[in-house]
This record gives C-alpha cells, structure tokens and sequence, in this order.
C-alpha cells in the first residue's frame, strides 16, 4: 500500500495493520510506503510481501497513481500482475477501494471487476465519511487514528469470513 496503509497522520502503532493485527490477533505486516505508487509497489512486491509467505495480501493503491497521472490502465495492470503473483503463491488477495464520491470513482468499478475477475475480496468504501469529515482525518486526505481504527473495522468486516473459512481448511 501507500501512505493510507503506512498510517500517514497517525502514531506507530496507530495504522490501519496495526489496528487490523489486534482486531484479529493475528500478526499483519504494514508494508505501506508513503507516497508508493503502483510501479514501484511491482518492483518490491517479492522482498516486502511474497517473501514473507503471507496468508493474505491487502493490495491498496490508487491514489498517488491519480495524483501522478499514471494512466489508469498502467494502475490496473499493476495490480492485476501483484494479483497473480500473490495468488500464484497460495495467498488470499483483497483489494481496497478508496474511492471517495467523485474521486477515484473510475477506480472503484474497475477493481470490482478485477476481484470478480480474479476471485479477489472487494473492500468497497474503505473512506466513505472518513474522507468528508475533519474530525477523522489528519490533513486534507489522510485519516487519524480515529481514521484508521474505522478502515480497519472495514477491513476486518470484509476478510473475516475468508479467514474464518481458512483456519477451518487449516485444522
């Protein structure tokens, strides 16, 4: 992810992994880089995640790939190919959605269908009354801690029954 997974405008410990880590009590890798766009995210998808053996991989970019007018079909390449390569190792993928009204709307339907496409778990919304409402956030985008406990209820709400249904695969 990119500075929404990093926790941007919130303490260590205060992102969204973070939060989503103690929810579930199991262990979340934060591997958010601020300002990460998804060109650079292909380029150390296999030393920060694949390496790491993960059960699931949560895939959230978009917004600085818009910022830096990266055309939006290099975006979605780029996370189909992480959607590959993740799932080529075994692991569950989930893609975050943080369209917020107009912004980012051209996103939301397009990652829709890439999870369809691929069998991926869709977190729709994921700022929906983040981004609107100055008390959540830390700066103009940017959620705080208060931001990030909600994102990760979000999160939580959307992978629970995939890692419900794992552990009993496990047993």
């Amino acid at each position: 992810g990119d500075s929404i997974t990093f926790g941007y405008g919130a303490n260590p410990g205060e992102d969204y992994p973070s939060v989503l880590s103690k929810i579930t009590d199991v262990f979340v890798i934060n591997a958010g880089i601020d300002g990460d766009t998804t060109v650079e995210a292909i380029r150390r998808i296999n030393s920060d995640v694949l390496s790491r053996n993960p059960l699931l991989v949560i895939i959230e970019f978009g917004g600085n790939d818009f910022l830096r007018k990266i055309p939006q079909e290099v975006t979605l390449n780029n996370i189909k190919e992480m959607v590959n390569k993740i799932q080529a190792r075994g692991a569950m993928v989930a893609i975050m959605d943080i369209s917020a009204g107009m912004l980012l709307n051209q996103y939301r339907l397009a990652f829709y269908k890439l999870c369809k496409e691929k069998g991926a778990i869709f977190i729709p919304y994921v700022l929906s009354s983040i981004i609107t409402n100055p008390n959540l956030k830390s700066d103009f985008i940017h959620p705080n801690a208060e931001g990030y406990k909600m994102i990760a209820q979000r999160v939580y709400q959307a992978i629970l029954p995939y890692l419900k249904q794992n552990a009993l695969l496990r047993k």
